[in-house]
């Protein structure tokens, strides 16, 4: 691995920004195809379509989707299903910027669990700038929630809060995934199965919207939804990979710079400027966040959408 700021380091870097533009664009697709299906629609549709495009990325790289480790994924799906279903839920009642915020204040949880199990044991005062990040984060929460947030989307924005703890849950399973030796590529695989299995079941016990209801427009994000999340998902593994951790982890927060372009230009959203200040607030705490969280939690696998 490259030293920090070093040419690989930073070809990396640029990696992570692709991978975060990609899901960006994919957070895009949901606020869309939200118009006309359901978050559990949404969940199946994105599953389906990266089942096949993850099989047939293993099969042409030459790998086995045998895995020796079934009840890590099973736990790791669930969790991460749980956590990607809140996400969409989030996205198609909020503000694009706001939703994509609230998914990314995952590294703050992380820290908030690292802080938790500091103190369980005893650490608390040696993790004074742990609690000082994880603090930061949430203050950046309710300077962004205020101003971007209706009474009638409060509801909304604690889920779309909930999905960032579900993706710091997620992340410390991929972590122990990787400490067993299961690549990259076939964690993706078995999450995109767990999302199809999940997703259809949802969607067997509620109401599927009729496709002479669905317009063409909404239609039309389906199958790139599932696309976007997968090469998402490859670029940030490349990224996190080969570059340096600390570097990858601070570009992962230009997802939400892209998000706030779009949610302006697409959607007409505004953001207030305490929203652009605690948005600012959360990206800081993020990145600090990463900075401890690589002390406590050393070559960690990248996290997936």
């Amino acid at each position: 691995m490259s030293p920090v700021g070093g040419p690989d380091s930073s070809k990396q870097a640029l990696w992570m920004v692709l991978a975060s533009f990609l899901f960006a664009t994919m957070a895009v697709g949901v606020k869309a195809a939200s118009n006309s299906f359901g978050t559990f629609e949404l969940i199946f549709y994105r599953g389906l379509v990266s089942v096949i495009f993850m099989a047939a990325m293993v099969r042409a790289r030459g790998a086995s989707l045998r895995t020796p480790v079934p009840m890590m994924h099973f736990t790791r799906s669930a969790v991460g299903v749980i956590s990607l279903g809140s996400w969409f839920y989030a996205i198609a009642h909020l503000p694009l910027a706001t939703a994509m915020t609230l998914n990314y204040m995952s590294g703050v949880w992380v820290a908030a669990f690292i802080l938790g199990g500091s103190l369980f044991y005893g650490q608390g005062p040696r993790q004074g700038m742990l609690m000082t990040t994880v603090l930061l984060g949430f203050a950046g929460v309710v300077m962004t929630l205020r101003p971007t947030i209706d009474h009638d989307q409060l509801f909304a924005g604690v889920i779309g809060l909930l999905s960032g703890m579900g993706a710091a849950l997620a992340y410390m399973q991929v972590t122990a995934l990787g400490k067993v030796g299961e690549p990259e590529e076939r964690t993706v695989f078995y999450f995109a199965v767990g999302t199809a299995l999940i997703g259809g079941a949802g969607v067997a016990f509620s109401e599927l919207t009729p496709w002479e209801h669905v317009r063409w427009q909404d239609a039309a994000w389906v199958v790139p939804i599932g696309v976007l999340a997968s090469l998402g998902q490859w670029c940030m593994t490349r990224a996190y990979r080969k570059g340096a951790t600390l570097v990858v982890a601070s570009m992962q927060y230009s997802g939400i710079v892209f998000a706030c372009i779009y949610s302006v230009l697409l959607f007409g959203d505004t953001i207030a400027p305490m929203g652009w200040a605690g948005i600012a607030v959360i990206v800081t705490s993020g990145v600090l966040a990463t900075v401890l969280r690589e002390r406590a939690l050393p070559d960690t696998p990248a996290e997936a959408h």
